[in-house]
């Protein structure tokens, strides 16, 4: 099965990137940075989502990220589909954590049940055409609104939402230029697809 083995995201200042994500989520070898001077302004196109098992939880991981360093954009709280927040990160990735619970069943851990990378595309279909082509299986689609990539345990799960969909969700203004400051890494590659996002293989 296609999937994407690990992300890496660039930061100006690499050093600084790996001490926040070692304190506020320790995803281990699912996530790396390295450096980059690649112009970027606003929003990047992407967020990365924490799906965990209850609000404590929740809480517990986007305090940890807040005391490392992130910046709150929408605090948690509850909704209609459960609990969350999201938070910017110090080298401007946006990260959201959130459960389906709505109730606490025990006490907080700091377990991650799936990392989700979404990438915010001008053409869901397209992109998702492109997608299946390159050996990706679709797991849930809805129409051209969004559309999610089945993916083993362990790995990062994609999913595809519109561009303006995804910045509305994350709490951000939609407008952005430059580099994604994003690398993923999998059998699949390397390519880079409709959106610009750039895929290396796992043997790098």
């Amino acid at each position: 099965m296609t999937s994407i083995e690990s992300i890496t995201l660039e930061s100006s200042d690499r050093a600084a990137a790996e001490a926040f994500y070692a304190k506020a989520f320790d995803l281990g070898d699912r996530l790396h940075c390295r450096a980059s001077e690649a112009p970027t302004s606003g929003f990047r196109a992407y967020t990365l989502s924490l799906v965990v098992s209850q609000p404590s939880t929740v809480d517990s991981l986007l305090g940890t990220a807040i005391d490392a360093g992130a910046t709150v954009i929408k605090p948690a709280k509850k909704s209609l589909w459960g609990y969350g927040g999201v938070v910017q990160a110090p080298d401007g990735a946006l990260w959201k954590v959130a459960t389906s619970a709505k109730k606490d069943s025990g006490p907080a851990t700091r377990e991650i049940d799936d990392i989700i990378l979404l990438l915010g595309a001008e053409d869901v279909a397209a992109s998702k055409q492109f997608y299946v082509e390159h050996g990706l299986t679709v797991a849930r689609s809805f129409g051209r609104k969004y559309v999610e990539f089945a993916a083993p345990p362990n790995s990062v799960k994609l999913a595809l939402y519109g561009r303006s969909a995804l910045a509305k969700d994350a709490g951000v203004p939609a407008d952005g230029t430059g580099s994604h400051r994003l690398v993923l890494t999998s059998d699949a590659g390397p390519f880079t697809d409709p959106d610009g996002f750039t895929w290396q293989p796992a043997s790098n």
